[in-house]
């Protein structure tokens, strides 16, 4: 019963009801259910085969993961130690051109580290860095495209909610996609950071002339020392005791979200303030399991209906060249980021595109930063870049229009493109590995 024009109808009903604005939860959900009972014969069947996928899918030791880390990110975030590390960066770097947008670039690096999500970094860092540069009459395309673009680092500097998901669903290891993402990740910093410098220095006045290469004179208090140093020792302790094989990715999770509990206590961070932590912590997370039992019903409609095969036919047809392949799904992973989130984007094409590239034989840690990175791009991708709204959506000035975010973000954008390519050359920048991995 299964065949090309069973897969055909599945995806051109999922692409309807994605467009159509339907969650993807529900949407992915209901395909994969209804094409099951299809498939099977009986309705019955399939409600059980639902049940005893929901029970499988999030059951695993791994998937506290996912909202430990997420807690770890909300206690940082709850407690302004983000804005400390932005003040922190920010005085350091007071000698050289364009500094507000290289501390927004550092500081989202380092901020992306302690919360691997990309849409959290965009908002927090539209919240402190954009009031600073609009204050030093930074161009505001050059401003908001700074903050949009370098939240990408959220999604590819461990420890990341995508790694984690796509480790999840490719069946690799977490903390082996941990480690792959760190030279991808602090190449990717260092490339925004030259544009910016580089930029800065030929376009003085779009960055604040005449306050560019003046010195800040900043006591830090003992409070933002606390806060700014904390976040660095958050970050050593939870990938140090992966790389060191010291904790388990779970472990680390553990481990890093208790040390942000006792850094948001000496940040004196009101209770209500951690509540509110432990709430957005399960909005977050909640919805994020959900979809993953969804897509373990995909992934069995995906093998029962021999869908996997039809997409498998469609790539081949473009050749046997690795290349050419990434590049049809880069273009993919595009279309799908002006639509729908990187987790969603995973879960739909990480099932059917993996395979894929491992026939053509290329390494499976590398061809998922490859596509962390092309899922990221895609969200900068105009004209509903989804990355671009948040940021939109997190600044209440009129005059910060999502066609200046758009445009500020294409250098990012392109950067983001250039890594990809890089990783796809050069596989040795991911699949680089300690000893004890």
């Amino acid at each position: 019963m299964g065949g090309p024009e069973f897969a055909i109808a599945i995806i051109a009903v999922l692409l309807i009801l994605i467009l159509l604005s339907v969650p993807i939860v529900i949407a992915l959900g209901s395909a994969s259910f209804f094409g099951l009972a299809y498939l099977v014969g009986s309705f019955d069947v399939a409600v059980s085969l639902l049940a005893n996928t929901a029970y499988e899918s999030i059951r695993s030791y791994v998937f506290a993961v996912i909202p430990l880390f997420v807690l770890m990110g909300e206690l940082i975030s709850k407690s302004g130690a983000a804005k400390d590390l932005y003040v922190l960066i920010n005085s350091s770097l007071s000698k050289l051109p364009g500094r507000l947008s290289l501390a927004t670039v550092f500081g989202n690096a380092v901020f992306g580290a302690v919360t691997g999500v990309s849409i959290a970094s965009a908002a927090a860092f539209s919240r402190i860095a954009y009031p600073e540069m609009v204050a030093q009459n930074y161009n505001k395309a050059v401003a908001l495209g700074s903050i949009a673009g370098s939240a990408s680092l959220g999604m590819l500097i461990p420890p990341s909610i995508l790694l984690i998901v796509w480790g999840v669903i490719a069946e690799i290891s977490i903390g082996k996609l941990f480690v792959a993402g760190v030279i991808p990740g602090i190449l990717l910093a260092l490339m925004f950071g030259v544009f910016i410098v580089i930029f800065a220095i030929l376009k003085p006045k779009l960055f604040g002339e005449s306050q560019q290469l003046k010195e800040i004179k900043h006591k830090s208090t003992k409070s933002e020392l606390i806060g700014s140093i904390g976040v660095v020792a958050l970050i050593f302790l939870v990938l140090g005791g992966i790389w060191f094989g010291v904790f388990t990715p779970t472990e680390s999770a553990g481990m890093g979200a208790l040390f942000a509990l006792i850094l948001a206590l000496l940040k004196k961070t009101s209770w209500k303030d951690i509540a509110s932590a432990v709430l957005e912590t399960g909005k977050i997370s909640a919805p994020i399991l959900f979809l993953l039992i969804a897509a373990q019903m995909y992934a069995r409609l995906l093998a029962m209906g021999g869908i996997s095969e039809v997409v498998q036919n469609f790539f081949t047809f473009f050749g046997n060249d690795f290349y050419t392949i990434l590049i049809i799904m880069v273009v993919t992973w595009f279309v799908l980021g002006m639509f729908i989130d990187s987790v969603s984007i995973i879960l739909l094409t990480v099932p059917l595109f993996t395979p894929i590239a491992g026939t053509l034989g290329y390494d499976p840690i590398a061809f998922a930063i490859i596509g962390i990175v092309a899922i990221e791009a895609g969200l900068l991708t105009p004209p509903l870049g989804l990355c671009v709204y948040t940021v939109k959506g997190s600044i209440s000035d009129p005059e910060a229009t999502l066609g200046k975010i758009f445009m500020g973000s294409i250098p990012y954008w392109i950067i983001l493109i250039i890594l990809v390519f890089l990783v796809a050359f050069f596989p040795e920048l991911a699949t680089w590995l300690p000893s004890k991995m």
